[in-house]
Order: C-alpha cells, then structure tokens, then sequence
C-alpha cells in the first residue's frame, strides 16, 4: 500500500495507540486526532475525558505524530444524544455507540480529516475493510472476542472507501503485547466499557438527569400487581435486577418450577404506564421468532433478502434467519431457532459469513410459538 495521510482518533487507550504506531511503522504519515464530544461535567468521577487527552498526548509523543483537539460535543448532542433520548422517552432501549460511529466518528471527524488534507482516516475498531469489483465490504475483526462490526454496520461506500482499520487482522492479546513491547505508556490501561463519549456511570442515575420519572405498576401475566417501577424508559427486555421483586413468587404459574425462578421485563404497555415481567428465563413471552427492523442501512447500497445470519445484540452468535424485504425501508427477519429478549430499539444486523451487510433498528417483535401444553393424564379404569 503506497504512503498515505491518514488522521487517526486516538482516544487514550491502547487500541488506537497501537493502531497508529502501526501506520506510522508502515511508512504513513499519521495525524493524532483525539475528539472531545461531551460537555457540562467534567469535573464528574466518571468524565474522563480530559485524563484520556493526557495518555493520548503521550502516545503521540512516543510515537513521534503531532496531535490534535478538536471539540464535536455540539455534534453530539445534536445528532446522537437528543436521538438517544428520544428513543428511550418512546420506550425503546437505542444503542449510542451505533448512532455515534455513523454520525461522528465517521461523518464529523472524517469530514474535519479531510479538511486536514488526509487521504483516509483510521480508528482501532476490530473490523475488516475489503475492496471488492462491486464496491467496498466490511467484514468482522479477526478476534472473535473483540469485532466489532455490530456497531459499524452503518457505514457507506462513501466511508468505507476512507477508513483504515489496522487492528482488523490482530487479536486483543497481540495489540497488548505489542503495545508493552514498543513501550507505549497506555500498554496496560484498562479498555472502557462505558457509553460512547459519556463514560462508565451509573445508567439510572444518568439519566436521571434528562428524562422525567413517570412511576407505575409492575404487572404479570395475570395482571397481578407486583411492585411499582420508577419510569418505563429506565427498563430494558430481558432485565432482571433492579425491578424490586426478588421475593414475589408465582405459585398459580401455569408452567410447573416456575414459582423459584427469577422475575424478568418481557413488555411495556406506555398507555397504561405497566411494566410486564414474566418469571424464568426461558418464558415463551421472551422468546421471539421474528422481527421487523426500519431505519435500514445497507453497505452494499441495496437490502440483501435471502438466507443469511444476524445479530439483535453485541456479542451474541450469529443467528440463521431469512430476509425479507418490506415495504420502504424496512426489513423482516424470520429466525429458525427463538431470539432471547429482542429488544425494540437496539440494532439487528445482518451477516453473510464474515461480510456485514448492514441493518436497521428493531421496531416490532413476533412471539415465538409456545409449545403445546401436555393433557392432564386421565384415571385408569379398573
């Protein structure tokens, strides 16, 4: 591959250190570009973004790149969190890290990148770049523990064509060695797990801060009252701690075992205001056998009907299903083994083997079909 400018968004942590120390090993010409997208708490524990400008300050040292600050926070706000909160004042649980990928990492920060003169811009996302007679595919990361494809499955031709992803082909363990082997001072930093650009804080009490508590019932399926929520947006399918109501048992539960197994969020009724939990894991009520996706993105340019494979969450196994078109810009999916938990508002994406081919935001769920309850057995006749 013949020299390029390439700016990079190096965060502070190891992944991005070592992505552009690769680079500049290749002969490149790399540019530091660290992105400070949010505002208003700075002095909070759980903001550290000005800790993280610092350790990469210092990687851009060692490597021997210039670096520079640049602030996307209004972008942020506009194009990622007020959507983010929309959602979640419908009831939907969004996935921020999808929406800001699309919107800043690889909309804002490319266009500032060209503004720079670059050629392509890199990041230290674990996912695959390949160019192809038809166009560009985004493939998984090699480390199957790490890809992350999932939250890059709305990107364009247009973006693809200029993004470098040189940890595409490692694997977690190789970047950490190789980052202690070239000295780089973040060599041991612990990776963030928190939300994109707003750190590792306690959810609720974040948000907190910007929807209103609207409190109501906690209802089963027989329409007992079991407990009281603080506010259907702070719950999410498939949850389990935080309902308040570890101790209730449902003893008249028609599915025998059922009265010692834990109690989970299956639905939310937002004209009512209830909250629905079912109790056990496996409750038909959590089972889901297809779903409809709207909001589609599509790598290729077009939707892919046929026999593929999906994801309705990050680090879940790929899933068989079928695609089929609807009508605008909509996607069904229909599963051959029931999904866990799908949740209306998180992202299904859409694999053909290791090719991401895009995805949409879930909308709607079908139920998968519960088994036949067995007939009651009948007295033998002496």
């Amino acid at each position: 591959m013949k020299p390029e400018r390439i700016v990079i968004g190096l965060s502070g942590g190891v992944d991005s250190a070592v992505a552009a120390w690769l680079l500049k090993h290749q002969g490149h010409e790399v540019i530091g570009l660290f992105m400070k997208n949010w505002e208003g708490d700075d002095d909070d524990a759980y903001c550290s973004a000005n800790a993280d400008f610092v350790d990469a300050a210092a990687v851009a040292d060692v490597i021997g790149i210039e670096i520079e600050f640049v602030n996307f926070a209004a972008e942020y706000r506009e194009r990622v969190f007020a959507e983010f909160l929309r959602e979640y004042r419908a009831g939907r649980t969004p996935n921020p890290d999808v929406l800001c990928n699309a919107e800043i990492k690889f909309k804002a920060f490319l266009d500032h990148a060209l503004r720079l003169g670059a050629e392509a811009i890199a990041t230290g996302h674990y996912a695959r770049v390949r160019a192809g007679g038809t166009g560009f595919e985004l493939l998984k990361g090699v480390d199957p523990l790490k890809d992350q494809s999932y939250f890059l499955h709305r990107l364009t031709q247009a973006q693809l064509a200029r993004t470098r992803f040189p940890l595409g082909a490692m694997r977690k363990t190789e970047v950490r060695r190789l980052a202690a082997e070239i000295g780089l001072p973040n060599a041991q930093k612990k990776d963030s797990t928190g939300i994109c650009f707003i750190g590792e804080r306690p959810f609720r009490e974040f948000l907190n801060r910007f929807l209103q508590q609207t409190p109501g019932p906690i209802r089963d399926e027989r329409g007992r009252t079991l407990g009281r929520h603080l506010g259907l947006s702070f719950y999410t399918l498939g949850q389990r701690q935080g309902l308040g109501i570890g101790g209730v048992k449902d003893k008249g539960a028609a599915r025998g075992g059922a009265e010692h197994e834990p109690w989970y969020v299956a639905g939310k009724d937002p004209a009512r205001n209830v909250l629905q939990v079912v109790q056990g894991h496996d409750h038909p009520a959590l089972r889901s056998r297809a779903l409809v996706a709207d909001g589609c993105s599509w790598i290729a340019g077009r939707p892919p009907p046929g026999a593929y494979a999906a994801k309705t969450r990050y680090r879940q196994a790929d899933a068989a299903c079928r695609a089929v078109t609807t009508d605008g810009d909509a996607l069904r999916l229909d599963f051959d083994a029931p999904q866990w938990a799908v949740t209306p508002g998180q992202s299904a994406v859409v694999y053909d083997g290791e090719v991401c081919l895009g995805g949409g935001f879930i909308a709607a769920t079908e139920p998968w079909p519960a088994a036949p309850s067995r007939p009651a057995a009948q007295p033998v006749e002496q």
